[in-house]
Parts: structure tokens; sequence; C-alpha cells
């Protein structure tokens, strides 16, 4: 099975297995397990931030952030399309206790102007605006990346008003690879960021939320109300920290792949549109009446697995595991796949 359904589905390589059962642990929660200490000090040290907090999921990490920002009665600025809003289990209403303005930026990229043109005046009638939340990638967005101009530009919006900014950067790491951008630049610009290191780097489990220590001190005790405490977790460290040294720069091979992999696509006829990858995320929107669900099935019947993103739209994801052989055994099939989707 050639698996495109995520970039998560990837599994440990020898030598990350070999980094893992290696480590050196101790009980976290007692704060002394050395490669969770090491995996946060390297983390922090790699964006030129303060300090580091290392949780079981990306959901966990900006649900500490959100609430670490904000006060119930509050509003999250973020856009439509944002994992926050669609896919953390109505985490910022349950644990936040916070409604959401919600943007409808160009792929799910707002701009400065958006955010402050959704500013909410002092008025008991209003929520109050308390946080601005950013995706890059955005991942309904196809993987696109922000413009760090633009990033920018929103943070002095931020300032003027003086409302934290945060960053849900689950796959940022392919953000700097393709913008040839740097880590240090964000730690300068964000109030706290979320990274992933079960997603683009291939560790099995694990991100990370960075910040100033103050608000670092602080997530650690929402982390312990969600239940985020580990015990001996420096296995699962040991994986991220072994990402992070190791499997940033290979990301542009997945990148490659995407486009490669798009081009392909947008030969089907059963593919009305492509949007053309910047990172790692192909989705495709197909002709009526083909549905999603249909074209998945024909997929699968030749051995490919991709998901639903849309009412008319799949997407795919390259990754670790998918390498060149398995692109030219998907490219070799489309044609096959392109005729029995007519044909369902």
């Amino acid at each position: 099975m050639i698996d495109l359904r995520s970039d998560t589905v990837t599994r440990p390589t020898q030598p990350m297995l070999a980094a893992m059962m290696n480590a050196e642990v101790g009980d976290d929660v007692f704060n002394e397990d050395p490669t969770i200490q090491s995996l946060e000090h390297y983390a922090a040290n790699l964006f030129g931030m303060e300090a580091a907090l290392f949780c079981p999921s990306g959901t966990m990490t900006n649900q500490i952030a959100i609430r670490l920002h904000t006060r119930p009665g509050g509003e999250v600025i973020c856009d439509q399309y944002a994992h926050i809003y669609n896919y953390e289990g109505g985490g910022i209403a349950v644990n936040a206790l916070c409604s959401v303005s919600l943007q409808q930026g160009e792929r799910g990229l707002f701009t400065a102007a958006d955010v402050a043109a959704s500013i909410r005046r002092d008025d008991v009638h209003h929520p109050v605006t308390s946080l601005v939340a950013v995706e890059n990638t955005m991942n309904r967005g196809g993987g696109a990346c922000y413009d760090f101009a633009e990033l920018r530009a929103i943070r002095e919006v931020c300032d003027q008003h003086k409302i934290p900014f945060h960053l849900d950067g689950a796959r940022l790491f392919n953000a700097l690879v393709a913008k040839n951008e740097q880590p240090k630049d964000y730690g300068r610009l964000f109030d706290t960021i979320s990274i992933c290191l079960s997603k683009g780097l291939g560790a099995p489990v694990g991100s990370l939320l960075l910040g100033k220590q103050e608000h670092i001190k602080a997530a650690r005790r929402i982390r312990k109300v969600m239940g985020g405490g580990m015990r001996q977790g420096g296995f699962l460290a040991a994986a991220g920290l072994y990402a992070l040294e190791k499997s940033i720069e290979r990301l542009a091979d997945d990148h490659r792949r995407a486009r490669l992999m798009a081009d392909a696509l947008s030969d089907m006829p059963c593919i009305k549109a492509i949007i053309p990858p910047e990172t790692n995320i192909v989705i495709a929107t197909l002709q009526k009446p083909f549905t999603p669900d249909q074209a998945l099935r024909v997929f699968k019947a030749f051995d490919i697995a991709a998901v639903p993103f849309g009412a008319q739209e799949i997407r795919f994801v390259t990754h670790l595991d998918f390498d060149d052989n398995q692109l030219e055994t998907f490219i070799q099939k489309l044609s096959e796949i392109n005729h029995a989707i007519e044909q369902a």
C-alpha cells in the first residue's frame, strides 16, 4: 500500500529506533528526564526562544497556548480553515471558553488588514479580542506558506493592540525549507510557537510549545491539568531530538515529489483542478459527478490511500516513507485508475 493519507503515517527509521532504545530517561513530572530536557533546550535554542515544553500532540500544544493567552469570554482571531478551529474537537470552547473570529484568507492565509478590521472595540456587548493565531503551512490551503513580510505586518497590528500572537507550526519546517527561512526569525516574531515532530520530521509521537520562560512555566501547569504529564517520556523525546537534528533538510525531497505528483494528477480527465503545491500537500478537485468516496475506493483498489478533503476534493501528502520508487509506481498507475474511476 502506498499510503498518502498524511505525513503522520511514517514509522521510525532504524537509527531513530536506536536513539529511542538508548535514551537516558527519568520521571519528567518531577523534571528528571534528561532526554526530554535536551529536546526542549535544543528546540528552544533552534528558534532563539527561552524555553520549550514537550507534549504528546500538536492539539495539546495549541490548546495550551490558547488557554495560556486568553481568559473566558475572549475571542481568538484565526482563519476559517484553521486546524485549531476545525480539527481540535472544539477545544477553543472547551478548554479556553472563548469564541472565534473567523477570517476568510486566500488559501487560509489572512492578512494584517484582516486582523486590524477584526479587533473588537472595548464594549461589554463584545468578546475581548485576546489572541491572533496563524497556521503555517496551512493544511486546508494545500500546504500554503505565509509570506514572512505579512506575518511581520500582523505582528505589528498585534503589538499596537497588545494582543499575543501564536503560531500553529505543525508543518512549520516545511515552510522554512520551501522558503529558505530561518527558525530564529520566527522565534523573534511570535509569543508562542507549536511545532510538530510526528509529521514531516517522522517521529512517532510528540510536539513542542515554545515561548518565554514565564509562558512555559504556566504552560506546564496547564499541561498537567490536561493530563499531558508523562513519566519516562525520554524514549519518545529521543525520537523527536533525532528528527530535529537529522530530518529537516530532507523535507525538500517531499516537496519535489509533491510537485511531480501534482503534474501527473493534473493530466487525468477526472481531475478538474490541482492546487499548486508549495510543500508536501497535494489537493485535487474532482470533476463532477465523481465524488471523493468513489475516487478513493478506486485508488484503494490500486493500493493507494488518500483522504477526502471537501465536497469534491481529495488530499495526498508526501512524507518520509514515500520514496522515488513509490512515486514512479504511483504515476504509472494513474491511467488505469482514471479509467476505473470513469467506470465507477
